[in-house]
């Protein structure tokens, strides 16, 4: 018996063609074809199956453009809390300084404040050393003189042993490590080991009334020799 099938679609859908199996020949592999196309298939005992297939329709292709738009919408989404929360890190470990000229920056109090000279002697009385924010956020040491006039330079308060910050002992009048029990005298100069350097100095100038702090690159004039800090 001759069979034979046509099929043709407007949609022009793929279709999945199977032989049938016969008693005595092995299935077939799957033949492919369009819609367009006709087949016939002569058998004695065999027919030929065809399962139509859809495309896929043209609206439900993705599309690229809009799905790159929605990456760069979400990568912005994103970025965006991300850096407004680095922000305030970033400015809590490289502390804002608002420099004078020679790369100098203005010291600040425990506040954040720039100290100005008349008000910070009017607190301070002689032979007074506190802590101001110095030169790259460093600890450092305003110094009042005897005669209650602010010193022309400040002691960095970083130990040069390993790196603790060192009080002021006024009772001693020397600054004393508490870490490894290093000792400076009142300018800084190391009297007691196991510290191997003294002290870093930094000029403290006055400019429009506030207190300035300048790196130190002459003799250490505690030592008479270059500052090891300056290397």
């Amino acid at each position: 018996m001759a069979a034979s099938t046509a099929l043709s679609t407007s949609a022009n859908p793929t279709q999945l063609c199977r032989p049938r199996a016969s008693p005595n020949k092995p299935a077939k592999g799957l033949g492919l074809g369009t819609g367009r196309d006709r087949f016939s298939q002569r058998s004695s005992g065999g027919g030929v199956t065809c399962q139509a297939a859809s495309s896929i329709p043209a609206d439900r292709v993705p599309d690229m453009e809009k799905r790159k738009l929605m990456n760069l919408l979400l990568l912005g989404a994103i970025s965006l809390p991300t850096a407004g929360m680095l922000v305030p890190y970033g400015s809590f470990f490289i502390p804002a300084g608002s420099g004078g000229a020679g790369g100098g920056t203005y010291a600040k109090d425990k506040l954040g404040n720039d100290i100005k000279v008349e008000e910070w002697l009017q607190t301070h009385g002689p032979n007074d050393r506190t802590l101001a924010q110095g030169l790259k956020g460093d600890p450092t040491y305003l110094v009042v003189e005897q005669d209650k006039t602010l010193a022309t330079y400040g002691i960095n308060a970083v130990c040069t042993h390993l790196g603790c910050v060192v009080p002021w002992n006024s009772a001693e009048n020397k600054f004393i490590c508490p870490c490894h029990g290093s000792q400076y005298n009142n300018q800084g100069k190391v009297v007691r080991g196991p510290a191997p350097l003294s002290l870093a100095l930094v000029h403290a100038d006055v400019d429009d009334g506030k207190v300035l702090f300048v790196p130190w690159v002459e003799t250490d004039f505690r030592t008479g020799e270059d500052p090891w800090w300056k290397a």
